[in-house]
């Protein structure tokens, strides 16, 4: 399937009205449980079928010996395969006779294994073809599908809903992004290991996820280039109106040499693509952490109108490093206004330090940061705001709980008064946000020091992204402003 595919094919892999596991295991262990078992238990509302040789019963689903045996009235459009590679030319002839029109491959043992494999390969790619059946894999870890509930993967997790699309030739980052997903609580609409991609290539999917309504952002993991131009040309179109972030492995020679052995990609020059990936307006990501990072911002954050940075922080460390931080990347650090300033003066005692970093100095009464960030946001000069320090207050209140005098001395109203503040702090930097149409982006090491802290618990609660620390939020911020600037000169 070297022709681009027709988004509409993808239905039966993303939105089947109904499931068969070919392969199912009754022990669980085994991949054929473990797909039965996902698939069964996110919510996921079409019927599921089963297949094995031994027949039986497994977790409530009678086992049938062939896709021929499914009730004459069964509506299935997707087959998972868990069968032995050369069960699978059978198999997919019997399900093409049922009318399935996607199968999922989980098998191994075809383009990475070698020349047998590969001729095994190409076999498979073309008898899928030829009836007329939409090939993901071979030697993927399955998919998921939030908006149906669909979680048809031989390993976990499951992630929350969200907008954020997913596709990569190493199964296992498909479950390490999903992992960051349900920690950062900025969830996932679609996610797909792509295998061999031997059919269905990973433009073939970013293609899709631009043109899915329930998709923001494409994050994409490739190991290898077998068409530059050709990739080229796909990656700028499927970037022109969703954002795409790309992770590459294989960059140095003993990561492509890992490439090869591990989904038989082939290498290229890391700089060549570097290139490619700036023409086209893909974000290429440095690292899992970046990748999910950009990927979440694109998903959660307006584009900023300009690279002027302010920073407002409860800390002056916080914001000397991040100043830092704001001067050695494509942004600006404001110049703080005169207006501005004197406004901010209304709000603060004097030792606040009167410019760009807005540092608090302590000086934070019940409503000062709402107000300065509301102050800050609103000001036309400024384009972005980077607010650090969230959570302090609940810090405090986490140790008296936790220390012997409590409950008692008073403690209780204070400790609840601390993590109240912090949620309405989180709540006002979304708020602010969103009258504004500008990136406030929240950063705190209690993001991953301490996820239940009001502070970030909120940021979450808000759909937004809490960043670790302020650097990775002055990245994200600068992979905004890069896609903001690639639109603006188009």
């Amino acid at each position: 399937m070297s022709a681009r595919l027709d988004p509409r094919r993808f239905a039966a892999l993303f939105e089947p009205r109904g499931v068969l596991v070919a392969g199912v295991s009754a022990h669980p262990g085994k991949f054929g449980f473990v797909a039965l078992h996902n698939i069964l238990t996110q919510g996921y509302a079409g019927r599921v079928y089963g297949t094995n040789l031994e027949g039986g019963t497994v977790l409530g689903v009678p086992m049938l010996r062939s896709a021929d045996d499914l009730p004459v009235d069964a509506a299935v459009d997707l087959v998972f395969v868990c069968t032995p590679a050369p069960a699978n030319p059978d198999l997919l002839r019997a399900c093409a006779r049922r009318g399935i029109a996607a199968a999922f491959v989980t098998s191994a043992g075809y383009g990475e294994a070698g020349d047998a494999g590969r001729a095994a390969e190409r076999e498979l790619v073309s008898l899928a073809d030829e009836l007329g059946i939409l090939l993901a894999g071979p030697n993927g870890q399955g998919l998921v599908s939030t908006p149906a509930c669909l979680c048809a993967q031989i390993v976990a997790p499951y992630p929350p809903a969200g907008r954020i699309g997913i596709v990569s030739q190493s199964g296992n980052f498909v479950s390490s992004f999903q992992n960051l997903a349900r920690a950062a609580g900025v969830g996932v609409s679609r996610a797909v290991s792509a295998g061999n991609a031997a059919a269905v290539t990973v433009p073939d999917y970013l293609e899709y996820f631009a043109a899915d309504d329930h998709t923001a952002v494409s994050l994409a993991y490739v190991e290898g280039v077998s068409d530059g131009r050709s990739l080229y040309t796909r990656l700028r179109a499927a970037a022109a109106d969703t954002p795409l972030v790309l992770l590459k492995g294989g960059t140095t020679a003993g990561g492509a040499r890992a490439a090869a052995s591990h989904t038989g990609a082939l290498a290229s020059d890391d700089r060549v693509f570097d290139g490619m990936c700036r023409q086209a307006g893909v974000t290429r990501a440095t690292s899992v952490d970046d990748a999910f990072q950009a990927a979440a911002t694109f998903a959660t954050q307006p584009l900023p109108r300009g690279p002027r940075v302010a920073i407002v922080t409860t800390a002056g460390g916080w914001g000397v490093i991040t100043a830092d931080a704001v001067a050695r990347s494509d942004l600006e650090l404001l110049v703080l206004p005169d207006d501005l300033r004197a406004a901010i003066d209304e709000e603060l005692p004097p030792r606040w330090s009167r410019n760009n970093p807005v540092d608090l100095a302590g000086g934070e009464t019940r409503d000062t940061v709402p107000r300065v960030l509301e102050l800050v946001a609103r000001h036309p000069d400024v384009d972005a705001v980077l607010y650090l320090g969230c959570g302090i207050q609940s810090n405090e209140a986490r140790l008296m709980r936790e220390g012997r005098f409590w409950p008692g001395e008073g403690l209780e109203r204070i400790v609840a008064y601390h993590e109240r503040q912090d949620a309405r702090f989180a709540e006002a930097a979304a708020d602010v946000s969103d009258a504004t149409g500008k990136p406030v982006l929240t950063a705190t090491e209690l993001a991953v020091t301490d996820p239940t802290n009001a502070g970030p618990r909120t940021v979450r609660e808000t759909g937004r992204l809490c960043y670790p620390t302020s650097l990775h939020a002055v990245r994200a911020l600068e992979h905004l402003w890069r896609r903001a600037r690639y639109l603006a000169g188009r």
